[in-house]
């Protein structure tokens, strides 16, 4: 994306965290600077803007979610926290709203799909956050948290419970074997991907896939749980 693109997007993003007037931006372009590009043009990349970025939208999250769960206990709200906070769930923002466009990448990373890269999308969402808050203060920083991420994200009890763990509980309630996975790795270190096979009592019941194991082998439990729904007639899987 061209300088002056990129700076409209930058804008439209600002807007969305309620700033209106816009001056010098140069912690939000070094929020989108991405260390592949540093190295290949100099200077500094996003890395210390994401390390804060981490306790900033930690910090958000972590108030919402007391503020508005007054009766949740600690565990439950830990487990909303992590779902809120996860890369997958960052990456799903930033490129809702074109960050995959926005970040400056070297060119080999670019070419290899970095722009995709769920942990880079997650990590220049978090840079992003960091810079609304050292240039325009923890409110725009909570604005864009809450209304951009948090209010998309889905915070249903079941949907807490990621699927792996609730298709072993599915399988020790209907006593059937413990689930395993055959996991198989592809794609290239900048742009890595995984298929995952999973089987009950050597019987395959659903394959995925994802960026990382964990993601191909959750995938998979999706899909087994579909196949046992569909066999069994259950309800509530989904």
């Amino acid at each position: 994306m061209a300088g002056e693109a990129r700076r409209r997007r930058v804008r439209a993003w600002l807007r969305l965290a309620g700033v209106r007037t816009v001056g010098e931006l140069e912690h939000i372009e070094l929020a989108l600077r991405h260390g592949s590009f540093a190295r290949e043009r100099g200077g500094e990349s996003n890395e210390r803007l994401e390390f804060l970025g981490d306790s900033v939208l930690g910090f958000i999250v972590a108030t919402w979610l007391y503020e508005t769960f007054p009766t949740l206990t600690e565990g439950e709200l830990t487990l909303r926290k992590a779902r809120i906070v996860k890369d997958e769930a960052l990456a799903v923002s930033a490129a809702r709203l074109g960050f995959d466009d926005a970040i400056e990448l070297g060119v080999g990373m670019r070419n290899t799909g970095g722009a995709e890269n769920a942990s880079i999308l997650a990590n220049t969402f978090e840079a992003f956050v960091a810079a609304l808050y050292l240039q325009f203060g923890i409110e725009a920083a909570r604005t864009f948290v809450l209304e951009q991420h948090v209010a998309r994200v889905d915070l249903d009890p079941l949907a807490l419970v990621d699927p792996k763990t609730r298709l072993q509980q599915y399988t020790q309630a209907h006593a059937l074997g413990l689930p395993s996975y055959d996991d198989r790795g592809e794609g290239t270190p900048q742009r890595p991907a995984f298929t995952s096979t999973v089987c009950i009592d050597g019987r395959p019941l659903g394959s995925g896939s994802g960026a990382s194991k964990r993601a191909a082998q959750q995938a998979a439990a999706i899909a087994a749980l579909r196949t046992l729904e569909s066999a069994s007639g259950a309800q509530g899987i989904s």
